[in-house]
């Protein structure tokens, strides 16, 4: 007799539903631990065939780890899962359990590939440099705004320099000084942090074959080229290079009933730090890259067409094709590649 289980996974506690030959044999909670939870599942379903939970916080560490204990886990999509789940009349974590217990016995899921631990860490660095850079624009923003009111205006100027224009301003601004001081301190604070990250991150891809790879297509550098391979992982993951772009959410929608036939804007699924990182490169490839390639030749005719957004899109959804193409042939970068459409 084999036995299907499904996780409604919390921070605290996590609902578990037991099915059997088509019924529900035992449901309860347990602390959301691993090692618990396969200790749970041992005792009350030893020949359990799929245990099923959905995409969520602590969806790498409960995979990696249930898996460790011998537990046949599997991630789903949690989009997916909501359209059985919410059949359910009430919405409670019991019934979530439920339902994907169902999922799993009946085989109706998406199962999702995790990510090891090591390129959730090169990830986690990224995300973090990104996010202490976004804090250094925000305090500068907040001081410029605060200064302006008193009409104090800060020249344009980056690193050193706007700290030396803040600080000229404030000569003879006692009181204010008081208030912006703290706030400069704290922006140079940041700044070196973010600084110190970045070393890190690119010091790490130069180390990598795979990120020197791709650091050769104009546009892309270590920041793109790690948060690439680490999404990608294995370029075996995907059967054909072009399924990237879907992946990542740079392809179109389609809705079709009946006479109705048309092409929406692009899904927007996927990695939004990654979508967003080859979008850039892209404008950069269109707007400021001096070297000719058959892409931006490519891209540049689009442009004229369809404007720069839209082809801003098409060149990144064509860089991504070509870049999981170079991790899998194992070759840098041919600007005779992506000529057609």
């Amino acid at each position: 007799m084999e036995e299907y289980i499904g996780l409604d996974v919390s921070m605290k506690e996590t609902a578990v539903s037991i099915r059997r030959k088509g019924k529900r044999i035992w449901r309860g909670k347990c602390a959301s631990d691993p090692k618990i939870i396969a200790e749970l599942i041992r005792r009350r379903a030893p020949a359990v065939k799929r245990v099923v939970f959905e995409t969520g916080p602590l969806s790498v560490w409960f995979y990696h780890a249930l898996c460790a204990e011998g537990v046949p886990a599997i991630c789903i999509d949690a989009r997916h899962a909501k359209a059985a789940l919410d059949m359910a009349p009430n919405k409670t974590d019991a019934n979530d359990a439920d339902g994907l217990a169902h999922l799993a016995e009946v085989g109706f899921f998406r199962e999702v590939r995790v990510k090891s631990f090591d390129s959730m860490l090169t990830r986690t660095l990224v995300a973090a440099r990104t996010r202490l850079v976004r804090i250094t624009v925000e305090l500068s923003n907040q001081i410029r705004g605060v200064m302006k009111t008193f009409g104090l205006v800060v020249p344009a100027g980056k690193g050193s320099m706007f700290e030396r224009n803040v600080r000229s301003l404030l000569v003879d601004h006692e009181q204010l000084a008081a208030i912006i001081l703290p706030l400069l301190d704290a922006w140079r604070s940041v700044r070196i942090r973010a600084a110190d990250l970045g070393r890190q991150l690119i010091r790490d891809a130069r180390e990598s074959q795979a990120c020197c790879l791709l650091m050769s297509v104009p546009g892309v550098g270590a920041i793109t080229a790690t948060s690439f391979v680490t999404a990608v992982e294995e370029p075996d993951n995907f059967r054909k290079s072009r399924n990237v772009g879907a992946w990542i959410g740079l392809t179109t929608r389609r809705h079709q009933s009946g006479e109705v036939d048309y092409d929406g804007h692009i899904s927007r699924r996927g990695d939004n730090h990654l979508r967003g990182l080859l979008y850039e490169a892209a404008s950069v490839i269109l707007a400021r890259s001096k070297k000719q390639s058959a892409l931006r030749t490519w891209g540049l005719q689009l442009r004229e067409r369809l404007g720069f957004k839209r082809a801003a899109v098409a060149v990144a959804r064509k860089l991504a094709v070509i870049m999981h193409a170079m991790l899998k042939t194992g070759e840098f970068f041919d600007p005779n590649a992506g000529a057609a459409a």
